[in-house]
């Protein structure tokens, strides 16, 4: 997708070369968290480096346009903001939804219970209530909405909010559990109608559900869980016959339904089927994909692929984390080190190690979004916001970092760099934003560019290696030269120009 073109930057070198004077300098603004100790630090002075990578802008081609970045509304992580202080709660959603803090603008929520929930419930209690005249949201109303309505308080610009289920009620299912098994064909109708139940009930509590993805690892998760399975053909057909048209019926039309919603490995198998004719496609409004897969490797020509299948269509990263690993607590060092491990590390087949390697927290998290920006991906969502010091409340004792961790017993808050590496991207790069064509002559430096609606530029950059490099940017043949520090993310700020 995105080719160096070595004759542009040869070009471009030349241009660095004679552009030394104050008219041809770029206005920039520099942010860095890096390991040395920077979080999100405006940077005005720069060392020199012997390592020189060049950068050329060019904003007159444009790809994908963002759809947003954000993390996912949780009863986990909206029953621990229950648990602390009303100043600490109102600490951790400004650093979310403020325009001073993340500024997040698309968000993930869950239907019925997930494992990042308390227990195992459902909107649906009473068996076989086909027409679901018992359906109710009272579980959600005591921590879970009262999160989601904060945080729509404190944001200025808003957030665009999709909805997931892990699996219906076991009554429609063949297996009777909540984890594994089918949608029995008999209950296709009253699932479909369960999607329309729930955007009225939220309505109905002030809270507009923008889609939905059609249902959370239709693969199943190795029947731990909360899941229900889904073969390409069945999700498909559900979409097509049963929940497009409710939607439609009931005047929903306008709802974004996202299919798949599991790892970019098995991406085409999805997408020719979702995509399969006029009818099928007409639904389908996008492609949702996770990255437990590989926290390592993007797999770039799977994302290709699912573009060009689709190339009108959203293609949205709907969920990573650091899994299977409990949080390090206040020790923000550990986050920049290769030591942390995913579910693959131990249960991956031997013929995968190879993409489950002991990888750095921040890492996994800088690469993957910059990777996913680079090809076509134009939304990315982390999962929980908020998890407490053990990596839960999690009824299936599945642990994970967040972002935020927090020990509700003392009241105590703590960023990680990982919070830090999605601001870089949240606050600065704005729904409606286009990536833009990016060339570098440093493979080992990953980088991204978009132009916002304002008509600002946003840079990112990332420097995994153990040395600081000196860069020379150009826009235009206007040129500016900066540093990244070792071990570093950086976001520069062009303004309007």
């Amino acid at each position: 997708m995105r080719t160096l073109n070595y004759i542009t930057l040869i070009m471009a070198i030349a241009v660095l070369s004679s552009c030394n004077n104050e008219n041809n300098t770029l206005n920039i603004e520099v942010y860095e968290t890096s390991e040395a100790g920077n979080k999100l630090t405006r940077i005005t002075h720069f060392q020199k480096s012997e390592t020189v990578s060049l950068i050329k802008l060019n904003p007159n081609r444009e790809f994908q346009t963002i759809t947003g970045f954000g993390g996912a509304f949780t009863e986990s992580s909206a029953y621990l903001l229950n648990q602390l202080s009303n100043k600490n709660r109102d600490t951790i959603l400004k650093a979310y939804f403020s325009k001073e803090g993340a500024n997040y603008s698309l968000t993930r929520t869950h239907m019925n219970s997930c494992d990042f929930s308390l227990t195992n419930y459902s909107y649906t209690p009473v068996e076989n209530d086909k027409n679901l005249e018992y359906f109710t949201i009272e579980e959600d109303k005591g921590d879970l909405i009262p999160m989601i309505k904060d945080a729509m308080a404190i944001s200025e610009d808003g957030f665009k909010i999709f909805a997931s289920p892990w699996t219906a009620a076991p009554w429609m299912k063949d297996n009777k559990h909540w984890v594994g098994g089918k949608l029995l064909p008999k209950y296709y109708d009253t699932w479909a109608l369960f999607f329309s139940k729930y955007l009225e009930a939220y309505k109905n509590e002030g809270i507009d559900i923008w889609g939905f993805t059609v249902e959370n690892e239709p693969h199943g998760n190795g029947n731990n869980w909360e899941s229900m399975h889904f073969s390409p053909k069945e999700m498909t057909d559900f979409v097509q016959f049963h929940l497009g048209p409710k939607l439609e019926a009931d005047g929903y039309s306008d709802k974004i339904i996202l299919g798949y919603d599991q790892n970019r490995a098995g991406l085409k198998e999805w997408v020719d089927e979702m995509y399969r004719d006029e009818e099928s496609s007409k639904y389908f409004d996008g492609t949702a994909i996770h990255w437990y897969e590989s926290t390592y490797e993007v797999f770039p020509e799977a994302l290709q692929y699912a573009h060009n299948k689709a190339p009108d269509k959203y293609l949205i990263e709907t969920e990573g984390c650091i899994d299977s690993q409990v949080p390090v607590w206040k020790d923000d060092a550990w986050y920049w080190k290769k030591e942390a491990t995913d579910w693959g590390w131990d249960w991956a087949a031997e013929e995968d190690k190879y993409l489950h390697p002991k990888y750095a927290p921040v890492n996994r998290y800088a690469r993957d979004i910059i990777g996913c920006l680079n090809n076509w991906v134009d939304g990315w969502v982390d999962w929980n916001m908020v998890l407490d010091k053990q990596g839960g409340p999690n009824w299936f004792e599945n642990w994970c970092i967040a972002p935020i961790i927090v020990n509700p017993e003392k009241d105590e808050v703590y960023f990680t760099p990982l919070y830090y590496i999605m601001v870089h991207f949240s606050k600065y790069i704005r729904p409606g934003a286009k990536v833009i064509e990016l060339e570098k002559s440093d493979d080992q430096l990953m980088a991204t560019a978009v132009v916002n609606p304002n008509k600002s530029i946003v840079v990112v950059l990332f420097n995994e290696s153990e040395e600081s490099k000196s860069i020379n940017l150009n826009l235009n043949e206007s040129t500016m030269t900066f540093s990244i520090s070792a071990q570093s993310i950086q976001t520069i700020l062009i303004p309007k120009v």
